[in-house]
């Protein structure tokens, strides 16, 4: 069986403005690829971690049946709110630390339920660093931007 990995991107050009998103899936059979598949996406007036949430979201719901699957992300904001701070905004009714709601809930709620369906490993990788195939989600995201760029 095949062990699936998804490369997640996010792009913002101004920080709101437009925005894309990439993923890359892979299924890898050792050190073989097996099957690869590209997804993006944007929006014309959007935040940096918006785009990496859709990314993410995107790539897991893209899956056709409850799968077990490697995440890779540079974004620490959606590997730490889906692995750690998210159980603190449930418990809170969707608040954070402070009391006031959480920034984009609704992906945050929509990225939690597709998490659900399948058996996620989340890793962070430092990005614009050389990593391969985050750079092919980066190039992924500013594709899916640039039907929204001026």
């Amino acid at each position: 069986m095949p062990e699936l990995f998804a490369y997640t991107d996010g792009a913002c050009s101004g920080n709101p403005g437009p925005g894309g998103w990439g993923a890359l899936l892979q299924a890898m059979d050792g050190a073989t690829l097996v099957k690869e598949r590209e997804l993006k996406g944007g929006e014309p007036q959007t935040t940096n971690n918006r785009m990496e949430l859709m990314a993410a979201i995107s790539a897991l719901e893209s899956l056709s049946r409850a799968s077990t699957i490697t995440i890779v992300t540079d974004s620490n904001y959606v590997k730490n709110g889906i692995t750690s701070w998210i159980h603190g905004w449930k418990k809170n009714g969707w608040k954070n630390a402070a009391k006031k709601p959480v920034a984009n809930a609704e992906l945050w709620q929509r990225l939690d339920a597709a998490n659900q369906q399948h058996n996620v490993t989340w890793k962070w990788v430092k990005g614009h660093a050389g990593h391969p195939e985050n750079e092919r989600a980066d190039e992924l995201a500013r594709s899916g931007m640039a039907p929204f760029r001026k």
